[in-house]
């Protein structure tokens, strides 16, 4: 098994917060592919199903953010998990809005839920960094992450996390390369590499002009009485 862990606050007064992308990505998961009803478990919301040919345990901490490790490490005790098995979808101030990277193990940057994290079951666990931007000094980072998201990230957020969505069984399986790809087609899907080229006519669509004249096969004689009549 595997478990999927969403950072944020719980209740509705959060629920839109930046800091709650976490909570957003899992919830979009479970929607896409049919888990099961969520349950009070883990000192958490958790909910149960299959990713691919994976069976995974989503889970959304009810212990808000800065001790998000107590419900992580209650999970993984129950299941016999390894930290190796859990893998962290964040929010991450220092990348660009939109913006989704892959890690495994390393720091927790200051980050109170990875730091819980870290508290409880150690770094090597895997993480999922949502990128919400940086609101440009840290005095206002507080502020910034518990206020809801601005009516012009709705586009990039919703293709965000429909991207994470279509390539969470790729990331059971442990192919983030995969999942990235998916993330990718949604965020920034390919243009066609087809230009139709505007010169290009139609015989149709030529003008009448453009048509060569039909050759002359009068005779001498009858181009001078043609002239004169």
């Amino acid at each position: 098994m595997k478990l999927f862990v969403g950072l944020g606050n719980p209740g509705g007064t959060y629920a839109k917060h930046r800091h709650n992308i976490g909570f957003m990505a899992i919830d979009q998961i479970a929607a896409d592919h049919g888990f099961g009803p969520w349950k009070s478990k883990f000192q958490g919301d958790v909910t149960e199903g299959r990713l691919g040919s994976e069976k995974v345990l989503l889970l959304k901490p009810g212990t808000f953010m800065n001790r998000s490790g107590q419900s992580v490490q209650a999970a993984m005790q129950f299941y016999k998990l390894e930290p190796g098995d859990v893998t962290v979808f964040h929010d991450e101030l220092d990348l660009a809005p939109g913006k989704c990277r892959v890690k495994q193990g390393g720091g927790h940057a200051g980050h109170n839920g990875l730091r819980s994290i870290h508290g409880h079951i150690g770094d090597a666990y895997g993480r999922v960094r949502l990128g919400i931007g940086h609101p440009g000094h840290k005095d206002k980072v507080s502020g910034y992450v518990l206020h809801d998201f601005a009516k012009a990230d709705e586009a990039w957020l919703d293709d965000l996390l429909r991207g994470i969505a279509d390539g969470a069984p790729h990331l059971a399986d442990g192919d983030t390369g995969k999942f990235m790809n998916a993330v990718a087609l949604r965020v920034a899907p390919p243009r066609s590499s087809k230009t139709p080229d505007k010169s290009e006519k139609t015989e149709a669509q030529k003008p009448v002009s453009d048509a060569k004249p039909e050759a002359d096969t009068r005779n001498p004689l009858q181009k001078l009485v043609d002239r004169f009549r």
